[in-house]
């Protein structure tokens, strides 16, 4: 009866675990969370179903208008359709040489469903990413098909709690130095090293031959005089 009621209480404790998790984690956000600056990268708005009575059928995504991009590709979603807005510019931008005059402002995927527990993510490849900020909020609102609508708006700020309705924020850090041109410094240095050591130890190699050869002349001669000095003296003694 103990282990019973024991067991009945770690179920609850562990239900009210789940619970709260969901709670807590169960918001609109983009993935991977960071990109480099000055780049493009591909994220994805990941959009769980936090009811368990409606489905999601329609996820909204801002951009914000002070860090316009210019490119803006979704990637299809089945079931899903995608609708890209653009505005104009107030100031036009340069890409590659080009003179850009307006910029995505808003995305948004309709048609679809997501299920109560289930969750979709929702693709993008994005650019040319902002040189001189530390994030992007993207503001999204999710629609449900009871009518009910959650704005996923409010901007987390640094060293305060987590906001009930937080934006998804993509985190924006900087490109990380090369170091090839140390490494080819280094490899050429090593390649030269390789290259004295090895001439190196070959006249090395060729000073021992020249010793060998002059010891094995030396032994020869000692040799032939060795046997010049035998003959002799069998003579004398004849």
């Amino acid at each position: 009866m103990k282990t019973s009621r024991v067991s009945f209480a770690a179920a609850v404790a562990a239900g009210t675990v789940l619970v709260l998790s969901g709670t807590a984690f169960a918001h609109v956000g983009v993935q991977p969370g960071e990109a480099t600056k000055g780049g493009y990268a591909t994220i994805n708005f990941k959009v769980p179903n936090e009811r368990d009575n409606a489905s999601t059928t329609q996820l909204e995504v801002n951009f914000p208008v002070d860090q316009p991009l210019t490119s803006v590709m979704p990637q299809d979603v089945p079931g899903w359709t995608v609708t890209v807005e653009k505005s104009k510019l107030d100031k036009p931008l340069t890409v590659h040489g080009k003179q850009i005059n307006e910029a995505v402002t808003k995305v948004t995927w309709t048609g679809g469903k997501i299920e109560p527990g289930k969750f979709q993510q929702f693709p993008l490849s994005v650019g040319k990413l902002p040189e001189d900020a530390d994030k992007m909020v993207f503001k999204s609102i999710q629609t449900y098909d009871n009518g009910e609508v959650v704005r996923w708006i409010e901007e987390p700020k640094e060293g305060a709690a987590e906001p009930q309705n937080p934006a998804p924020v993509l985190k924006l850090t900087a490109a990380k130095a090369a170091d090839d041109h140390h490494s080819d410094d280094k490899n050429a240095k090593n390649d030269k090293t390789g290259h004295d050591t090895a001439h190196d130890e070959a006249g090395a190699g060729h000073g021992a031959d020249n010793t060998a050869r002059a010891l094995g002349i030396a032994g020869i001669v000692v040799g032939l005089g060795g046997v010049a000095f035998g003959v002799a003296s069998r003579r004398r003694s004849v």
